[in-house]
């Protein structure tokens, strides 16, 4: 940390899903936050609590957001107390908020995640007070990393991961992140002024990620943060910011996002999903087989997370399932772009589509592959 111009400047780190981090650089950039070091899985950035609150409202692709603390050397735990005893815990912290550690140590000194959490625990009580048995609130989440003999400790500025924005209450098996899916239509450059097709749209998640970015709408404006229970929040500061956002939306694009799928179920949950969004009952839902879609008018994009490991089992079933997704787009969306996700190389190539893999993704702890090309 550091003061510039009586302004209080903190470091700061977006963690993303991995495949993502040019994405969050650009949404930073977009915000006026200026991306520093880049690494697997998230990138930093610096601001005041201004930067803070912009990031959890509008970042799509991160999932939490962080403040650095600490970044010192610490090779015993006497040293890590008097340290940690120093640090600004009033800052964010009120007197009794209940704690939640997460210790990660690799090639340190200090390598028992226990001993480490306690440690810290007995230097914020000695600062603020004990923490009670439960507390109102949900615990604020201490982040706290060991390597080679580095102790780093931050502190979530979200609380609730970022992908939940409010509005998916209703899952069906195996669903794409909301992270995921806003961060997949980012790499594909769509910005709601085309037509937009999931021929197999689950519980609705590519559908709702492009109306709230074609409409320009913060996917934080309708839920609550870690940083709203902190003692220096400013709610005021967080209102005007919300009163610029809604200053900035665009109206519903005239081509509203579509979905299909032969699952009535899934039918039923996007539309519940989507009706928890301003515009989303308008969005187009149909019970529908890719065997039985119909030629679509260009131009657009048509974009699919189709089952794949335990969401069929049966390896020959899979196949067949993608070279029916492949004469799907072939036959129907003729002179759109298309886009998939799929676990592996093989797999997309058999829907026998010429797509090129645009990103290396993780959905779900699966590692998978974006792929897209113009049809």
């Amino acid at each position: 940390m550091k003061n510039e111009k009586k302004k209080r400047i903190y470091e700061l780190f977006a963690i993303c899903p991995p495949g993502l981090e040019a994405v969050c650089a650009k949404e930073l950039l977009a915000l006026g936050l200026i991306p520093g070091e880049r690494s697997r899985g998230g990138l930093a950035f610096a601001g005041g609590l201004d930067a803070i609150y912009r990031a959890n409202l509008w970042l799509r692709s991160a999932s939490r957001v962080l403040v650095r603390l600490s970044d010192w050397p610490c090779r015993d735990f006497p040293e890590l107390y008097r340290k940690a005893l120093k640090l600004p815990w009033g800052s964010f912290l009120r007197p009794g908020r209940a704690l939640d550690f997460r210790v990660s140590a690799a090639h340190s000194r200090l390598w028992h995640s226990d001993r480490i959490a306690l440690s810290l625990r007995e230097a914020i009580e000695r600062s603020l007070g004990p923490a009670p048995a439960s507390s109102e609130f949900e615990p604020q989440q201490v982040f706290v990393r060991f390597s080679d003999d580095r102790c780093q400790i931050s502190l979530d500025s979200s609380g609730e991961l970022l992908h939940r924005r409010g509005y998916r209450k209703d899952v069906r098996q195996a669903p794409l992140r909301e992270t995921l899916a806003a961060g997949v239509l980012q790499l594909l450059g769509w910005d709601g002024s085309q037509g937009l097709v999931d021929p197999m749209c689950g519980s609705g998640t590519f559908l709702s990620e492009a109306l709230l970015l074609a409409q320009n709408r913060p996917p934080g404006r309708d839920r609550d943060f870690a940083f709203m229970h902190w003692p220096g929040y400013r709610q005021g500061l967080w209102n005007d910011l919300c009163r610029s956002a809604d200053g900035a939306l665009r109206p519903r694009p005239a081509t509203l996002p579509a979905g299909y799928d032969l699952d009535p179920e899934a039918i039923a949950a996007a539309r519940r999903n989507l009706e928890r969004l301003e515009g989303g009952e308008s969005v187009h839902l149909e019970l529908l087989d890719i065997r039985d879609q119909k030629p679509h008018a260009p131009p657009g994009l048509v974009i699919c997370n189709p089952p794949y490991g335990e969401r069929l089992g049966d390896p020959e079933q899979i196949r067949g399932l993608y070279g029916e997704l492949g004469a799907c787009y072939r036959r129907a969306f003729s002179g759109w772009r298309g886009a998939f996700v799929a676990p592996s190389r093989e797999l997309a190539a058999a829907t026998g589509l010429n797509f090129q893999e645009t990103a290396r993704l993780v959905n779900g702890g699966i590692p998978v592959g974006l792929y897209s090309g113009r049809l």
